[in-house]
Parts: structure tokens; sequence; C-alpha cells
């Protein structure tokens, strides 16, 4: 199952909700949570302050309606303990979350993360997952009514998180090699050309628009057919730092998915990319097999 419940819980319409799916992508043997609805969970008259819950999903989210008191979240992916250390653990509040506080917590110490009322857009926070769980505390409020504490959850490999979140990562020329090893390890591979740039100075992202030619790899949904043309399209996400500007040309779009976004990855010409597969091919050098024309 994707969740464990404590036995003082009771199934109800409210007051908090998990929502878990997909698989952790961490090799041979990972099992899959499969999609489950929503569950809405109210304690019984011998409730306690703080209670836990065991989520077995790879990627969910959590909505906790009406907070009070405390949630201690555990993250235990379906993989073989000794794989948790290779682990990173990412965190991404919704919009309008408030109502409580998110902390990292580790043998009874506290470390903030989320501040209530904290409304940086976008703003994703990740942590090793030896460095602990999660602990949400409800702050206290007048009126809880209204108040909803939610974020999505990813667990990912500590080298794709690296890639995720370093800063220069998104912005600087991939070698031979890394393009070669993108194109066998990437969520979505792509030929393409930039059919227009949004620049969103707020989150300090760019969307790049891309007209698809042709679609090699992808994870989720991203690019898609539209119109009567026929055409597929999609929206690839970087920072807004790296400059990306609509061109001529072609391109080969490599990248990860993270929280249901398209992150860019290497993206040379593809002319590049049809010369170094070439050279590397010539050398049996090629770490997978696709067709470059």
């Amino acid at each position: 199952d994707c969740v464990e419940l404590p036995s003082a819980w009771a199934v109800t319409n409210k007051p908090w909700g998990i929502y878990c799916s997909f698989c952790l992508a961490a090799g041979p043997g990972t099992q899959c949570c499969s999609p489950v609805p929503s569950l809405g969970l109210t304690h019984e008259s011998h409730r306690k302050d703080v209670e836990q819950v065991y989520l077995r999903c790879s990627e969910g989210s959590i909505e906790w309606m009406y907070p009070t008191g405390a949630l201690i979240v555990n993250l235990r992916p379906n993989i073989s303990p000794a794989s948790y250390k290779h682990l990173t653990v990412c965190i991404k509040p919704f919009k309008d979350s408030a109502g409580a506080n998110i902390y990292l917590e580790k043998t009874g110490e506290l470390k903030l993360l989320v501040r209530d009322g904290d409304r940086s857009p976008s703003r994703v926070y990740c942590f090793g997952y030896d460095q602990g769980g999660l602990f949400v505390e409800a702050t206290p409020q007048q009126d809880i009514s209204r108040k909803i504490t939610g974020f999505q959850y990813e667990l990912m490999s500590k080298g794709i998180a690296a890639d995720l979140h370093t800063a220069s990562a998104p912005c600087r020329p991939c070698s031979d090699t890394e393009v070669l090893l993108a194109v066998c390890t990437s969520d979505f591979v792509i030929r393409g050309s930039i059919q227009n740039v949004t620049n969103e100075a707020e989150e300090q992202e760019s969307i790049i628009h891309v007209g698809v030619n042709k679609l090699y790899r992808q994870k989720s949904k991203v690019f898609q057919l539209t119109g009567e043309s026929g055409n597929w399209r999609g929206q690839i996400k970087t920072l807004l730092e790296c400059g990306v500007k609509p061109g001529d040309g072609d391109f080969l779009f490599t990248g990860r998915m993270h929280f249901g976004e398209a992150r860019l990855g290497c993206a040379p010409r593809f002319k590049d990319f049809q010369r170094m597969y070439k050279e590397a091919k010539d050398k049996g050098l090629n770490p997978c097999e696709i067709g470059p024309d």
C-alpha cells in the first residue's frame, strides 16, 4: 500500500489527504506505487497532539486541512533500505499553503524549511534522505477553517537532484560525453526548435516553447499534438539567468521531469549532436542507440 495509518485514526472526509503515485527510478527491482485516491483522515477522541504517517511512494502530495497539533511524515520508498543514503528528498509547497511550519527533524532537533506564510513562488526545498524526516507543525490561528497546508514531494538519486538544483548546470554547455549520456538517461529527448521564450522575472525562470520535429522519448505527456495541424508542441523550463532566446535551427532537447514540469538538461544544436553521435558510433563508444536523423 502507499500509506500506512496509525490505528488511532478513522477515515472520514477530512481533515487531510494524501496522494501518491509513480515509481522511484533507482534501478532494477524497483517497485511502483499505483495511484490512490485522496484519503481524508480525522482523529478519534483519544487523539494525540503529534501523529505520524508512512508513505511508500517516491512521488506524491499531502494536504492537511484545518491543521492543529503536528504531523510527522515518514517517507519509506519501496526500495532496499541500503539505498536510502543515495536519495535526496525535495518538497514544493502549494502556492496557497498556510497554517503550519515545515521542519526537517532528526533525533529531536528541528530545522525550519518552510515558514508559514512564505510565498516564495516555485521554491523547492531539498535535503539528503539521511538528514532527517519532515515535521509539520500547525501555527496558532484564530480561525483554522480556511487554512490548508500542502506540498508535493519527490525522492530522487543525489546525482539527479544535484543536476536539477545546481544553478550553473542548466546554463553551461554540455560536453560530447554528457550529451550522449543525456540521450540515454533523460526523461525526455526530442528534436525541435524554439518557437518562443517567456521570461518570468518573479520566479526567475524562462519557459521555452518548443515545436517538436521528432519525439525520441518522454516520461510524461509534456509534448502533445495540438490543433488541426497535428504539430507536436510542449514547454521546457530553465533558469532565467541562462538567457535563452528564440532562434533558427533545430536543437536536441534533453532533460528531467521535476514536480510535473520538464526541466532543461543538455540542448546542443542538432547538427552538433549528429556529429558527436556519428563519431562515438564509429569508435564503438556511444552508450546507447538512437536514430540521429
